[in-house]
Order: structure tokens, then sequence, then C-alpha cells
């Protein structure tokens, strides 16, 4: 059994979504590699970050990612195995690819209560507003102003109460 630790800069951009690991970012790798009857067993984490925009706002992004591998690097036989040892060594690069590229986010945001853009207008909207006001129907405007009068504008919610 060997442990490694090592720190690579990412040899290409890995991810075509909205976000993606740009080429040279570090990854910080640590494995552990295990001689076992079939072959060599691989484990570790890779931690980088990834960088892109926000799906609701468009704002851009960076942010840390940390992804979990294991892999069997079979010695080579008669039938074909997904990975397999060349030459007593095993390349890594594949497997940490795959791995990393599989575990980027596929909506992002910027934060979890993103408010994202204003419809009408395209414009980053600063905060949420909670409940979206849906613009009048001008068949109903009369009644908005008659409510407004009195007021008491309508909640869009049943108002009558029970009694006990």
């Amino acid at each position: 059994m060997r442990e490694h630790a090592l720190t690579i800069p990412a040899p290409a951009r890995w991810g075509e979504g909205i976000v993606s690991i740009a080429e040279g970012r570090d990854l910080e790798i640590e494995a552990r590699l295990e001689s076992v009857h079939e072959g060599i067993l691989v484990s570790g984490t890779v931690d980088t970050t990834f960088d892109g925009e926000c799906g609701r706002c468009l704002k851009a992004i960076s942010e840390p990612v940390e992804v979990e591998f294991q892999e069997l690097f079979e010695y080579p036989g008669e039938e074909a195995a997904d990975y397999e040892v060349q030459d007593d060594h095993v390349d890594l690069e594949t497997l940490i690819r795959d791995a990393t590229v599989l575990s980027l986010p596929f909506q992002p945001v910027c934060q979890p209560d993103c408010p994202g853009l204003d419809p009408a207008t395209g414009e980053p909207l600063t905060q949420s507003t909670g409940a979206e006001s849906d613009p009048v129907d001008p068949r109903w405007a009369g009644l908005q102003e008659f409510a407004e009068q009195f007021g008491s504008a309508p909640t869009g919610s049943d108002s009558r109460t029970e009694e006990s």
C-alpha cells in the first residue's frame, strides 16, 4: 500500500456546462494505492475550485469542490477492462477528470435563495420579495381601485376565517 499527496495543474479545461475547471487550476490529489489480487485499487480525493456563472442571475461564481473516487485498475488479461495497469503504472488522469466533471453542479447558483433576473427588464433582482405580484388584469382594475379605496387590498388567498 502506498499513499501519495500531489498538487498538479489541470491539463485542460474540464467541463462544458455553465461551470468548469479552468486549465492550469490546481488539483490537490490524495491517493491511496493498494495491491489486490485482481490489480491495484486506487481510492482518494481531489480538491479544486470551479468557475462559472450563476444559473439564475448570471453573476460570476467560483466555489470549491471535493470529489472522492475509487477504482480498480486490473492487470492485463483476456477480457478488456475500463482501467488497466500498464507497465506497472496507473494513469489517474481519466479517472480524476471523469469523477470531477460528474461532480460539477448542473444548475449552479450564487446563493441558495438567488432571486434571479427580472423577467420584464432582464436586470438582476437585488432581493427576493417572497411573494411575487402578478400584473393586474385590466378587467379587474376597477375592483383593485375599489379595494384600495376601502383599505383592504386583495391578498390572493382566501381571507375567510372559520369561527368556532
